[in-house]
């Protein structure tokens, strides 16, 4: 067999173990054999994910907890499938907007308008499509489960990319323009290092958000058909179905099990590998710890293995970096007349708007045939409604994260121990909560339309928590020890040191939550545990109610006023507060 020199030296470790009898290191033979549990894992699963899809219905999701490893099995499988889509996403259309102003016109509007359409919209359209490409098979209700976990995680990481693109310091782009870097090594060297630990923290709060979900994710509707794919999640719909709150126990605990294993395994490793890119001038007094990433680093051949898959990169990156400018051969291209940009920008927006009117006229053509005014004004005052639930979870979770965000954020050594018990509250499923909501609001007689509420912001106040932390950890350790040598304390430490640091973070957060908020109103303003049903006035339950119904119209009733409510709360609070922090925050 022949190997490449960086394939023979990467395997010396491994063929000297297996051919030699020399036991390796410690450190070398534990990593290996987790690397190769995992590797099994992810055959297994995968193989069980191609099986027909007559096999569902052979095997149905049971409650037995011998099955439930499979079931963590292969829901862990779609989150990370979702998430490596998600990661895709963020660094191709967040890029993207941040750098073109034409296509931040269009990509940001539809950001604000795909995170508040509920995933049970976006299954209604993507099931039959993902079934066609893969008929007969699992692999095609796969697909439509991992589509609709990407839709709960994607949006939350390309805001947080395309903030962090947009609030590099000046300097360093500065000193990138003079050094001439391409765009590929502009990117390796300065953009995706300044933004990894904020994404790092997002796509934990991603990975919680897919939890969420999870339970719509796997238990899909086709018509009049019901796909059950085994999981944690499909697990919690029988079990609430069957109102068996001590499976609903065992499958919550299985939850927290697989959690803290991926933190362990996954999340905590990459936060303290991620800790090098913190943008300061003085080395960073407490930096996280992993024993994972301890043990990675130790053992030879791990350090081999990344250094022959780092080589393609580092080619290409010294490929493009040697590549001269391009320049056309007896001829001098006059540069453009301002008025030209103009131009091309009023084409751009005519193009944008042009579309954006064709769309609105399909809809209106769509509902006017089977609705009346009448029925857009009910719609119209029911979205008031969600929207004033919306402003006063989001302002009472601000006043309660933030301060706890930023103390936690400052304290590496603790951010450790409560990482994994943030991800597992902010993955907690809301439907969970259900059968203890319904039963005190009964039992005491209490508003649905008050005491509903809290559920829409109960998984989506995470977002604030964790952006906060990660903007609290990114505060350079040379602003904290000035603020300490001129005494800064009490309010005017926090007004500036503290919230100019965690501004564009929070931002990000309250944006991602905001939206989360709305998609979550359909599951929380009407909600059923037995017998007894409540519901509380607002978007949320109308569209839950079309929804059960199958009126067609009026589900794209109330998604199309959603998307405009969140387009004009978005454009009227947040999108104003990015900009303030691009101008006026930004570390230069």
């Amino acid at each position: 067999m022949v190997f490449l020199s960086g394939d023979l030296k990467a395997t010396r470790p491994i063929a000297r173990f297996l051919n030699t009898g020399t036991v390796p290191k410690w450190a070398d033979l534990v990593a290996f054999l987790l690397l190769a549990a995992c590797a099994v894992l992810v055959v297994r699963g995968a193989e069980d994910m191609s099986q027909p899809l007559a096999a569902l219905h052979a095997t149905p999701v049971t409650l037995d907890p011998a099955r439930l490893p499979e079931y963590a099995l292969r829901t862990t499988l779609r989150m990370f499938l979702a998430l490596g889509a998600s990661l895709i996403f963020t660094f191709t259309v967040a890029t993207l907007a941040a750098k073109s102003r034409k296509a931040e016109l269009l990509i940001v509007p539809a950001l604000d308008i795909l995170q508040s359409v509920p995933v049970l919209g976006f299954l209604t359209f993507t099931v039959t499509f993902f079934m066609g490409l893969f008929p007969g098979r699992q692999l095609g209700v796969e697909c439509a489960a991992i589509f609709a976990i990407f839709t709960s995680q994607a949006w939350n990481m390309a805001f947080s990319f395309y903030q962090s693109l947009r609030t590099i310091p000046a300097d360093l782009d500065e000193v990138s323009r003079q050094f001439g870097f391409s765009p590929w090594r502009r990117f390796t060297r300065l953009e995706l290092p300044f933004a990894t630990p904020s994404l790092v923290w997002n796509v934990m709060m991603s990975m919680s958000g897919g939890w969420f979900f999870v339970v719509a994710s796997e238990a899909i509707t086709v018509g009049d058909t019901t796909v059950t794919l085994p999981g944690i999640g499909s697990w919690l719909s029988v079990a609430i179905a069957r109102q068996d709150m001590k499976a609903v126990a065992v499958g919550v605990g299985a939850m927290a099990v697989i959690i803290v294993l991926y933190d362990q395994l996954v999340f905590r490793p990459v936060v303290a590998w991620a800790d090098k890119f913190r943008f300061e001038q003085t080395a960073s007094q407490q930096r996280p710890a992993s024993w994972l990433y301890d043990l990675l680093r130790r053992a030879a051949w791990t350090r081999s293995l990344s250094q022959t898959l780092a080589k393609p990169l580092a080619s290409l990156s010294r490929a493009t970096a040697g590549l001269p400018p391009v320049r056309l051969p007896m001829m001098r291209l006059p540069k453009p007349h301002p008025a030209l940009g103009r131009v091309m920008d009023l084409l751009w927006l005519t193009l944008v708007a042009v579309t954006l009117a064709g769309g609105v006229w399909l809809l209106w053509s769509f509902l006017s045939a089977r609705l009346t005014f009448g029925d857009v004004g009910e719609v119209s005052l029911l979205g008031l409604a969600t929207l004033l639930r919306v402003v006063v979870l989001i302002a009472l979770a601000s006043l309660i994260w933030v301060p706890i965000g930023v103390w936690i954020g400052l304290r590496p050594a603790w951010a450790e121990r409560l990482q994994p018990i943030a991800q597992f509250l902010a993955a907690f499923p809301a439907n969970v909560m259900f059968p203890f909501a319904v039963a005190t609001i009964v039992a005491l007689r209490l508003n649905p339309n008050i005491w509903l509420s809290p559920l829409m912001v109960f998984g989506t106040q995470w977002y604030i928590l964790f952006n906060v932390i990660a903007g609290a950890s990114a505060i350079p350790s040379d602003l904290k020890e000035a603020a300490g040598m001129f005494g800064l304390k009490g309010w005017q430490w926090w007004r500036q040191v503290a919230i100019p640091g965690i501004f564009p973070y929070y931002v990000t957060g309250a944006l991602t939550a905001s939206g989360g908020s709305w998609n979550a109103s359909i599951v929380a303003e009407a909600v059923s545990w037995g017998h007894e049903h409540l519901e509380a006035a607002g978007l949320g339950s109308y569209i839950a109610k079309a929804t059960a119904a199958g009126d067609s119209a009026r589900v794209a009733l109330g998604v199309a006023v959603m998307s405009v409510f969140v387009i004009a709360f978005n454009r009227t609070l947040w999108r104003p507060m990015y900009r303030y922090a691009e101008r006026r925050l930004r570390l230069a």
